[in-house]
């Protein structure tokens, strides 16, 4: 990194990737020439670390830090390690109450709980998406026996605003969470997400705050994108719902355009 490189953080799903899990030439093209001119270009994503890894693999990156599980889990680079990728800072909590208080307003919904290695438990088929490579199945019980990164809630009969009116309802304390493009929630710690990882990963690379770039696409990227935008650049695709766009200082074209390359071919 330069200088005066930028500190690029990038959502995964929706921004680097197509909603069918595509990454377009466009956009890792422009990846790359941001990493060549200089600029630290990274992942801050949902996804757990063993399905971010491949991810920045396939657009050619090797950042000095990854941050996964909406900023509970931050990867740091070593060699050393199998993966290529160390865990330097994990955040859990007891997800016993909240799981109760979603099972409770919640009869048909998923769960999947992600422990602090990134391995998932799961009560039902869970999409295999959601849980990468290292997961089972297991009675409801053992799920509260985890110390959770991450509980993941999909609710397949409801529709998104349905389930947002319900998530509101629930009144969830001591966690932070994020609804997804559909009934998806995402669980984290209390006062964990993107934006806090993403402002550790600043400190230990000593980038000035107004060097930061971020973009994304989901209701999880809006601590991101606000922190982004506060002395740097924020901006959401153009896919994005509308309380993402106005988190954000700027509007993308949507992925289906290759909207992330617009925003890193302009970048110095």
């Amino acid at each position: 990194m330069r200088a005066d490189g930028r500190l690029v953080a990038l959502d995964i799903d929706g921004t680097v990737l197509t909603e069918d899990g595509e990454l377009n030439p466009p956009v890792r093209r422009a990846i790359l020439a941001a990493r060549a001119r200089g600029h630290e270009v990274m992942l801050a994503t949902g996804r757990s670390a063993a399905s971010t890894i491949p991810v920045a693999r396939a657009a050619g990156i090797d950042p000095e830090y990854l941050v996964c599980a909406n900023g509970a889990v931050t990867l740091k680079r070593d060699a050393s390690a199998q993966d290529g990728y160390r865990r330097e800072f994990v955040e859990t909590f007891d997800p016993t109450e909240v799981l109760g208080t979603i099972r409770a307003a919640l009869s048909d919904a998923l769960f999947a709980v992600e422990d602090e290695e990134g391995f998932f438990r799961y009560t039902e088929r869970f999409p295999a998406s959601a849980v990468g490579p290292a997961g089972e199945q297991v009675d409801w019980d053992d799920l509260l026996t985890v110390r959770a990164t991450r509980v993941v809630v999909v609710s397949p009969t409801s529709a998104t605003e349905e389930f947002l009116g319900a998530v509101e309802r629930m009144g969830l304390h001591r966690v932070s969470y994020a609804v997804g493009w559909t009934a998806w929630l995402d669980i984290a710690p209390d006062g964990v997400n993107k934006a806090t990882a993403m402002e550790r990963v600043r400190k230990a690379l000593d980038v000035p705050r107004d060097r930061v770039v971020a973009a994304g696409d989901g209701r999880n990227d809006i601590d991101l994108l606000e922190w982004a935008s506060a002395e740097g650049v924020g901006a959401a695709m153009g896919q994005a719902p509308p309380e993402v766009h106005r988190a954000a200082g700027e509007l993308l074209p949507p992925v289906t355009e290759d909207g992330l390359a617009t925003l890193l071919d302009r970048l110095p």
